[in-house]
């Protein structure tokens, strides 16, 4: 994978994601981020759009909605084509499960993989960050379950300022064999091009339940 991850812990669009956002529009080369409200299929999605359009423009750049809200859009061969040439492409918060539900084995999660991997920007927030990585947390009960598997043997806990002391150490105490990570909102943690990892904000590593730097992360190729 040549291109950059963005594992945002929610919040996106707003103040505390400026930093991260100006480096990706920076890193994209992009003047228009294509924005996936599939996550708030259920929760108004034109809003979502709308404030990612509100967000962006306010950084020099344009932003646009695409409908993948349910496994048929995810099927469309016009979707699949606008997410494969997108520079910069931003899933957005939402449901996590529904996310996944509607792009595992499609061709727009191809397209996603395929633009990432040569050399595009992804961004997922919250259920888009949660999603991308395997195992993925289950929002039902803070064990695991099946993510998509971008990002393989890491698992993302996003809002994770919002946690209790004795939710996060249930989940960290199920953690065996991956890293766990979380991320508050507005913060992100960062893939680079050439696989380092980066953090904007609060962002802990947790490798067999005890903290960890973010060189324990593994490198995603």
């Amino acid at each position: 994978m040549s291109g950059t991850l963005a594992l945002v812990g929610g919040g996106e669009f707003t103040s505390p994601c400026e930093e991260v956002d100006r480096q990706l529009l920076r890193v994209s080369a992009a003047s228009r981020v294509l924005v996936l409200p599939t996550a708030a299929a259920f929760e108004h999605p034109e809003r979502a759009v709308a404030n990612a359009v509100a967000w962006f423009r306010s950084l020099g750049a344009d932003a646009e909605g695409l409908g993948v809200l349910g496994r048929r859009d995810a099927f469309d061969a016009t979707h699949a084509e606008a997410v494969r040439s997108s520079p910069f492409t931003y899933l957005t918060g939402g449901s996590p499960m529904h996310l996944k539900s509607v792009l595992k084995d499609t061709p727009v999660w191809d397209a996603l993989v395929g633009a990432v991997s040569d050399g595009g920007v992804l961004a997922g927030s919250s259920a888009g960050a949660m999603v991308l990585s395997d195992p993925m947390v289950d929002p039902r009960g803070g064990a695991f379950t099946i993510g998509l598997g971008l990002v393989p043997k890491v698992a993302v806990v996003p809002h994770a300022e919002q946690w209790s002391h004795d939710r996060l150490r249930r989940t960290l105490d199920l953690a065996k064999g991956f890293d766990l990570v979380t991320v508050d909102t507005g913060s992100a943690l960062v893939r680079e091009p050439d696989g380092r990892w980066s953090a904007h904000g609060r962002v802990s590593v947790y490798v067999d339940g005890a903290l960890a730097d973010l060189s324990a992360l593994p490198s995603v190729s």
